[in-house]
């Protein structure tokens, strides 16, 4: 694979992967959406969903990475670092333009949602908060993840520990294949996965397990012109990026002793 086509691959996975889920984040959360309060189970199918559609697409180019923790992971496993660079860029300007694509989607559910008097109360911060940038925002749940108990060390470890499963269960599917990419059951496999990790260990802070699905979508939120937004809880996004590529890490090194 060229640079150009694992960056061509990586952008257009990775932005229908945020599209498509945080799509569901959209259809479920938002005011006038035929499929507000749908629940857990739907964002976790979505997302698992997203992921298929997302790695089929863009797997005969690029093979299909469209998350740092699995470019991570593949690297400690074969020990090439080489394409790493290329692989982070694509996966985060595709996070977010897919992110951009679900807001003009949603345009109409956004400003209808964000026009309600309780919305607009929780978006606005007293004049004593001094940090308003690292409150949480009515709609930020839509963009990125948030946890629903702040403990750093908590947060931290169940990003790590679910980044490592779908890291672990992608690594043992062999998926580099001669550089091939995906194969359709390759593609169904780590689908169901990220619907286990969701169902099984997303409660806690929503799963991010991919740093770009966060923090693109994030910084996506921070520059987005919505009314009433709020902040953009930039004092939690490290967590997200740092702990799947910690759990990525473990992963690649669990499976070089374990599998190889």
């Amino acid at each position: 694979m060229s640079s150009s086509d694992i960056f061509i691959g990586e952008t257009i996975g990775t932005a229908l992967l945020t599209l498509l889920g945080g799509g569901v984040c959209a259809a479920v959360t938002l005011k006038s959406s035929k499929a507000r309060n749908a629940g857990w189970l739907a964002i976790t199918f979505g997302w698992g969903f997203a992921v298929l559609i997302a790695a089929y697409v863009s797997a005969p180019l690029s093979g299909a990475h469209l998350n740092p923790a699995v470019t991570v992971g593949l690297a400690v496993k074969t020990g090439e670092w080489g394409d790493t660079p290329v692989y982070f860029a694509g996966q985060l300007l595709g996070a977010m333009l897919g992110a951009v694509i679900m807001w003009v989607t949603y345009y109409g559910q956004f400003r209808a949602h964000l026009a309600d008097p309780e919305h607009i109360r929780d978006a606005k911060l007293g004049p004593e908060d001094p940090h308003p940038h690292d409150v949480a925002g009515p709609v930020l749940g839509i963009f990125s993840t948030g946890p629903e108990i702040r403990n750093v060390v908590q947060n931290l470890a169940t990003e790590i520990i679910g980044t490592a499963v779908l890291v672990l269960a992608i690594l043992t599917q062999g998926l580099q294949d001669g550089g091939k990419g995906l194969g359709v059951i390759g593609v169904l496999i780590t689908s169901f996965v990220v619907v286990g990790i969701g169902l099984s260990l997303g409660g806690p802070t929503g799963y991010a397990i991919n740093p770009v699905r966060d923090l693109g979508p994030r910084i996506v939120h921070a520059l987005l012109p919505l009314p009433n937004k709020g902040g953009s809880d930039w004092g939690y996004s490290w967590i997200p990026v740092v702990g799947p590529l910690v759990g990525a890490v473990l992963a690649g090194g669990l499976y070089n002793i374990a599998f190889a």
